[in-house]
């Protein structure tokens, strides 16, 4: 089981968001956000951050550093970690079952992921095979696109898509292709984009947000 910063609601959680971190970074990077969503007082959603590993990463020069699967060149969309991102995806799977048994319906689990963590993000919640309730990809990728294997339960699965315009880590193109991509898949993601580097902004936070009150039925 990943490590995790765990939050939680000040009322009795109903509802869970796992959110993953991006290259080099950690469970704590997205934990300061939190407060600035514009979340209900009382709202019910647990914030699962988990840790990623401590593995060499290639185009770093074999350098140790938290990540969620290797990436091997530049071009990552070209030439991809496939059994490293099942890897994670499957651990990230084992979260989402720690809070069924926790009592938290899969309708109410978001899937969320920054840069490396949103390409897991995609394929997990893509491939889950029970019906989550919204997936958030931001400054990321569809990494495994065309190895995906697609849940029939989550056909119809909520997609918000966040991207910088000015994103020299993970170029917008590869937002706005991840998008195409879902849209030819048969989903109805929204995508939104902002003047921003590979990084996150108030505006966006905001949006994030609104989000998951829509999904989760918030006040």
């Amino acid at each position: 089981m990943l490590k995790c910063e765990v939050l939680e609601p000040k009322a009795t959680a109903d509802s869970a968001v796992i959110w993953l971190h991006g290259l080099g970074a950690s469970g704590h990077d997205f934990v300061p956000v939190v407060p600035h969503l514009g979340l209900p007082d009382h709202h019910g959603i647990r914030f699962v951050f988990p840790h990623a590993p401590e593995i060499p990463v290639t185009i770093n020069g074999g350098m140790v550093m938290p990540a969620w699967y290797d990436i091997l060149a530049v071009s990552i969309e070209r030439e991809i970690d496939l059994e490293g991102i099942k890897l994670s995806s499957a651990a990230v799977r084992e979260l989402i079952q720690r809070e069924l048994d926790a009592g938290i319906a899969n309708e109410r689990i978001v899937i969320a992921g920054f840069s490396q963590g949103g390409a897991v993000a995609y394929h997990t919640a893509l491939s889950y095979p029970k019906p989550l309730a919204g997936l958030m990809a931001l400054s990321a990728y569809f990494a495994t696109a065309k190895e995906v294997n697609l849940s029939e339960a989550n056909s119809a699965l909520p997609v918000h898509i966040f991207h910088g315009t000015k994103d020299p880590m993970v170029p917008e193109e590869m937002g706005h292709n991840a998008n195409q991509i879902l849209e030819s898949m048969g989903f109805a993601p929204k995508y939104r984009s902002y003047s921003m580097l590979h990084e996150v902004c108030m505006e966006e936070i905001e949006d994030v947000g609104r989000s998951l009150k829509s999904w989760l039925q918030l006040g």
